[in-house]
């Protein structure tokens, strides 16, 4: 475990030591603000592209497991934390997460000041990093400031799978759900197969009309990294799928089910990361806490003829940071969920055709399960 660097791209620098493989890796740094969970953080596609600051002081006591892993492999572009565990103990545990790490060709600092680079993160904003061991500052801050910013980037396409693949109920099914992987969580799909359905999970790219073929009761739009706007053809394939079957999307689901009704989309300045963050229903103001991962949201504003309203410095977020309705070709649509830390759009609700989203993750790993029920609510749009 040598000696390691990180430096962002405006230059500040942070002093630690490799706890993962050898080599520099780049990304756009984000914090995640989990107590828990670090390995399905680690295995969740949604951080392609991504450096992840851990904000709990102390990773990896409890060790790793296979049945935790939210994918077939770790996307992020590398971990920052404050401590690595020297030991682990759990009775479900299969090895460490150092050992964890080096499986998965990961490059990971430890005993990096996360408190300094978090505020740092939420000063500055989410930017490009770069980190590694044997290497200059020099090199380090040229590598960062040529890294790509996340704006722009279909990143999608790159983590979805490539050939189609189903999972089905054991017993009699109650439908069929086709799931879009735009980076698709293992626990979303065990959640819809425990409720019954069979589940064909197909790659980004797919068109309406070959969905269709597969006769679904209802169509799932999954998380997924990068910006949402480069993906034209899933949008196409949203829009054509609106009105003929149950759409339900989470969060890159979200924004392009938000992109194919007609609004638009913006950079957060830091992201929502973590399994802690407030959302309050609008319909009757309960508060449920949720699990989040995305850098992206959707603009209600700009689905409305109103100029965009935002919220004041030190304003509480309130409903009425959100239009009342918004217009889209399929009809109306209301705003469903709005989280309270930055009164952002966070669920709609389409009134004239059967398609919801949440900008959350239902399914949680890690996280609260308060919104599970939402998968219930997806089971009742199908009619099933």
């Amino acid at each position: 475990m040598s000696e390691a660097l990180a430096v962002t791209a405006d230059g500040a620098v942070f002093r630690g030591r490799s706890v993962g493989v050898d080599g520099i890796t780049t990304g756009e740094v984000v914090f995640n603000t989990a107590m828990s969970g670090y390995q399905e953080i680690f295995s969740d596609p949604s951080y392609a592209g991504q450096v992840v600051v851990m904000t709990a002081p102390h990773i990896g006591n409890y060790g790793t497991t296979h049945h935790d892993d939210q994918s077939s492999r770790i996307f992020a572009s590398g971990v920052v934390m404050r401590s690595l565990s020297r030991r682990e103990s759990n009775w479900r545990s299969t090895g460490t997460l150092a050992d964890y790490l080096a499986s998965h060709d990961l490059v990971a600092l430890a005993d990096i000041d996360t408190r300094r680079l978090t505020r740092h993160i939420r000063d500055k904003g989410a930017q490009p990093i770069a980190m590694g061991a044997g290497v200059t500052e020099a090199e380090l801050r040229e590598a960062a400031q040529s890294a790509p910013i996340m704006t722009g980037q279909d990143l999608a396409s790159g983590v979805s799978t490539t050939s189609e693949y189903r999972v089905d109920f054991e017993g009699e099914s109650r439908g069929h759900v086709v799931a879009i992987d735009l980076g698709l969580k293992r626990d979303i799909v065990l959640n819809l197969v425990s409720r019954g359905f069979d589940v064909t999970v197909v790659p980004a790219n797919t068109t309406g009309a070959e969905i269709m073929a597969h006769n679904p009761t209802g169509v799932f739009l999954s998380n997924g990294p990068g910006d949402p706007e480069p993906l034209v053809r899933p949008i196409a394939t949203i829009e054509s799928l609106l009105g003929k079957v149950p759409v339900f999307g989470i969060c890159l689901g979200h924004q392009l089910l938000g992109l194919a009704l007609g609004a638009r989309t913006y950079k957060l300045p830091f992201g929502h990361h973590g399994g802690n963050h407030p959302v309050m229903r609008l319909d009757d103001q309960r508060v449920e806490i949720t699990s989040q991962n995305h850098g992206f949201a959707v603009d209600p504003w700009s689905m409305t003829p109103e100029d965009a309203v935002r919220m004041t410095p030190g304003e509480l977020a309130g409903p009425h940071l959100l239009p009342e309705a918004m217009e889209s070709p399929y009809g109306p649509v209301l705003a469903s969920h709005q989280n309270l830390n930055d009164g952002t759009l966070e669920g709609m609700r389409c009134l004239d055709v059967a398609a919801f989203s949440v900008q959350f993750h239902p399914e949680a790993a890690p996280g609260p399960h308060d919104a599970l029920g939402l998968f219930d609510d997806f089971v009742a749009l199908m009619g099933v």
